[in-house]
């Protein structure tokens, strides 16, 4: 039987927040938006949520032509940042992923821009780890009908989302595939699933999941 993990990326992953922010700043000052200065605290709260989203939380006064070219430019600024200064790697990552892939196929789907997992794969060398990739920046397709794209087309069947937000267990359910909780990230699950609080956690409950 085929079966596959799924990861989410921002705080299951890795925390690119102080990164993204420094970048966003940048290009949003050189663009002659007025508004404050984003902080970590901004950037962790929109993570999860699909790019259209963030821009409207973030600029709000923007009309949708100006806004949807604002957020390219951020996105495209940031991916490239991304690729030279990476973010910040949960612990142990590449040695349990390196475990994983002795049982278990392991793919990426987040809500990102295209470019933004392919900056995270190119920076940590991990491109021998993840087999398939997906995002909303490829197709504007949610996270559950990507989660359920990826289950299909590599022929998966079993698989678990490991996600730390209420939007990652809801988006797998949506999908119809099994949950583990990232619950060292940045949110909370209001329903009882199963939980690693740590990153190399997962070789023992991905085992009780998926078995």
């Amino acid at each position: 039987m085929k079966k596959g993990i799924i990861f989410d990326m921002d705080g299951t992953l890795w925390d690119s927040a102080p990164e993204v922010v420094a970048s966003w700043n940048e290009t949003i000052q050189k663009s002659g938006y007025q508004r404050a200065p984003l902080t970590t605290e901004d950037m962790q709260s929109v993570m999860g949520k699909t790019m259209d989203e963030i821009a409207r939380i973030l600029f709000p006064d923007l009309s949708e032509t100006d806004r949807t070219a604002l957020l390219e430019q951020c996105g495209e600024e940031e991916n490239a940042f991304l690729r030279e200064h990476g973010g910040t790697l949960f612990p142990k990552i590449r040695e349990t992923m390196e475990e994983l892939k002795k049982k278990y196929h392991l793919y990426i789907v987040s809500n990102c821009q295209s470019g933004y997992i392919e900056a995270f794969l190119d920076y940590y060398g991990f491109h021998d780890l993840i087999e398939d990739i997906e995002c909303y920046g490829n197709n504007d397709k949610p996270k559950g009908d990507n989660i359920a794209l990826v289950y299909q087309r590599n022929k998966l069947e079993d698989a678990v989302y490991v996600g730390d937000i209420q939007g990652d267990y809801d988006s797998s359910r949506q999908a119809g595939v099994k949950f583990i909780h990232a619950a060292y990230g940045f949110g909370i699950i209001r329903e009882t699933v199963p939980k690693i609080d740590r990153f190399e956690e997962l070789i023992e409950v991905a085992d009780q999941v998926l078995n």
